[in-house]
């Protein structure tokens, strides 16, 4: 019967893993996970910001593009548009105008509003910080801004 034992001691060694060395190395990689994924998603959602701020300064080129080639007049207002990779036309006005365009990328809800002598724009991203409106207010001046509204109508209200 000892010898018995000592064989099998003997042959322990080529057995593998033990079932807490692979508990272990299963905890490690669920602790990076955990690390991992909020990390991840911060980063998806600061990059929707970034594209509904790059959308209003490309919305704030077009408008500046279309007052210029239409008789110093600013486009109309322009409903809230969801975008899908798409664009906005804004139609020419009087004779010899030619139209413009704003492009919106996926998921940005971009609005201008004219207030005659002056235009706001507000955009923000479905996949962006929640409630986070940009606003560009051409009588202001200055760069595009997070607004402290918390909807496109208050945002687009100035």
């Amino acid at each position: 019967m000892q010898e018995i034992i000592n064989r099998l001691r003997a042959k322990k060694g080529d057995e593998g893993f033990t079932l807490i060395e692979l508990l272990v190395v299963v905890v490690i990689i669920g602790v990076l996970v955990a690390i991992a994924v909020p990390v991840y998603l911060n980063y998806r959602e600061g990059a929707a910001d970034k594209s509904a701020q790059s959308d209003v300064r490309g919305a704030i080129s077009a408008v500046e593009q279309y007052y210029t080639n239409n008789g110093n007049a600013y486009p109309g207002d322009v409903a809230a548009t969801t975008g899908t990779g798409g664009k906005i036309v804004l139609p020419a006005t009087g004779t010899g105008g030619t139209a413009g365009t704003i492009t919106i990328s996926d998921g940005t809800t971009l609005q201008l509003k004219n207030n005659s002598t002056y235009y706001v724009i507000c955009a923000n991203n479905s996949g962006g910080t929640k409630n986070k409106y940009y606003q560009y207010n051409s009588q202001n001046g200055g760069s595009v801004k997070a607004s402290a509204a918390t909807t496109m109508a208050a945002c687009i209200a100035g």
